[in-house]
């Protein structure tokens, strides 16, 4: 596509030289996500207000170009690659924190602002908020919101959509809109503010967001627990997750991972069947009681050794296996294809060991993690050559038919975009899919907003 001559005058008059590029070289530094997908946009804009977004949606709605709306690129499923050319909207200058409100507990942010700027922020207020994906030094709260990106607290804390009051919002049609409250509670209309999260995009750009605020613990304890084999550990996260006291964090790492990163991080490392990362939060006079808590879910039948750390460095030891297991992975795979499925916690024994079957069918090495405490795993499949790539491909069809069996979700928080969309009829009615279809119309009745994502 070539923008016409009208629609780039229009795009420097809003961004000014410096704000504004056709230039190759950056137009292929936004062709691209961490999917490593591309697509080579026509124009790259970087926005730093809110009236430019109300008049760039609107002059691409008049051209019918495409628009792309991009926060750090740190997104796996393609869901910022141009794919049918157009406008890429940067949010990376539109990295202002507009008000930290503590009596109130909510803070109010522009899209841009980086995950792990605003929790420093925030700390010396004695708050964070909750949503801390494994990228947050790198990803925007933006981007957070538009897949609903959460991270390892999610399983006690929330996703962006418990974690967010409010946002303000240009529709495809150039229409700005707030929704939402100020107040942790409200019952007025249509929740457009967790319709948003999670589209992607798609409906709607979030020039501003207003986030709601947890007070940070005072202590916090860490826990490894080793198994016998994955069945093992998957029923002890069925347990954990059936008592009373909710870890902060439940971690579940199968053994090919395991192996994995001690190959790649050393002896700090344990070998065993699957391992289970646990952390407990909350004050320091109740933590001994919820760690025994927890302790006492997580022995059971195959468990092999529990340890609880004592120390900071502890902690750091503890974590190892986990920190080491995405360089491992690219060192076997650059190849990886990465997806993040959910079933009911309950399921869990029956997904970890079917994916272990599923490897074994088709002969491809599949690496296995995550967020256990909401049945939320990483299913890594590492091929290592073009025949594994094609047996990759079709495997990956036949986790997603297990997910959808064991009645889970193809995405936690990684979302659709380009990759799982062909898919998405395998896990909603097409009765459900018209509604979103009749939703995306009205919100952008041109499709100009993210097109050839989410939706089938």
């Amino acid at each position: 596509m070539t923008l016409p001559n009208h629609l780039l005058g229009t795009l420097h008059s809003l961004f000014g030289e410096s704000g504004c590029s056709t230039r190759e070289a950056e137009r292929l530094a936004y062709a691209y996500d961490n999917s490593r997908r591309n697509a080579l946009p026509d124009a790259v804009v970087f926005a730093r207000e809110h009236t430019q977004i109300e008049a760039l949606i609107r002059a691409c709605r008049e051209h019918r170009v495409p628009m792309i709306a991009r926060g750090r690129g740190t997104n796996t499923t393609g869901a910022t690659v141009p794919v049918e050319g157009g406008v890429v909207v940067s949010f990376e200058r539109m990295n202002r924190i507009l008000r930290i409100d503590p009596d109130n507990r909510l803070a109010v942010v522009e899209p841009g602002v980086l995950n792990g700027d605003l929790q420093r922020a925030l700390a010396p207020h004695g708050f964070f908020w909750p949503p801390d994906p494994t990228s947050s030094p790198w990803c925007s709260i933006g981007g957070n919101l538009a897949c609903n990106s959460a991270g390892p607290r999610t399983v006690k804390y929330g996703s962006p959509r418990e974690n967010t009051l409010g946002l303000h919002a240009v529709a495809g049609t150039g229409q700005s809109f707030r929704c939402g409250t100020y107040t942790s509670k409200g019952a007025t209309g249509y929740d457009l503010t967790r319709l948003l999260i999670g589209s992607e995009g798609t409906l709607a750009l979030i020039t501003e967001a207003t986030l709601k605020l947890t007070p940070k613990p005072s202590g916090l304890r860490t826990l490894r627990a080793t198994y016998r084999d994955v069945s093992s550990a998957a029923h002890a996260v069925a347990r954990i997750m059936a008592q009373p006291v909710t870890p902060c964090a439940l971690e579940f790492i199968d053994d090919v991972a395991l192996k994995l990163a001690r190959d790649h991080g050393g002896d700090d490392v344990p070998l065993a069947g699957a391992m289970l990362m646990i952390e407990v939060d909350g004050e320091p006079a109740t933590l001994p009681s919820a760690v025994e808590a927890v302790s006492r879910a997580a022995r059971g039948e195959g468990l092999e050794t529990l340890h609880v750390a004592q120390t900071a460095e502890e902690t750091q030891a503890l974590w190892s296996a986990r920190k080491a297991l995405s360089p491992a992975q690219r060192t076997i795979s650059p190849n990886k294809i990465n997806e993040d499925v959910v079933v009911p916690v309950s399921r869990l024994p029956e997904l970890v060991n079917g994916i272990g079957e599923l490897s074994r069918k088709h002969n491809v090495l599949i690496v296995t993690f995550g967020h256990a405490g909401n049945g939320n795993l990483h299913v890594n499949l590492l091929p290592r050559d073009d025949a594994e790539r094609q047996r990759a491909h079709a495997c990956l069809a036949d986790v997603f038919a297990l997910v959808i069996a064991l009645q889970g979700t193809l995405s936690g928080e990684h979302g659709i975009g380009m990759v799982k969309r062909s898919f998405m009829p395998l896990a909603l009615e097409a009765g459900t899919l018209d509604l979103m279809r009749s939703v995306k119309h009205a919100f952008d009745p041109d499709g100009i907003l993210n097109p050839g994502k989410l939706l089938p």
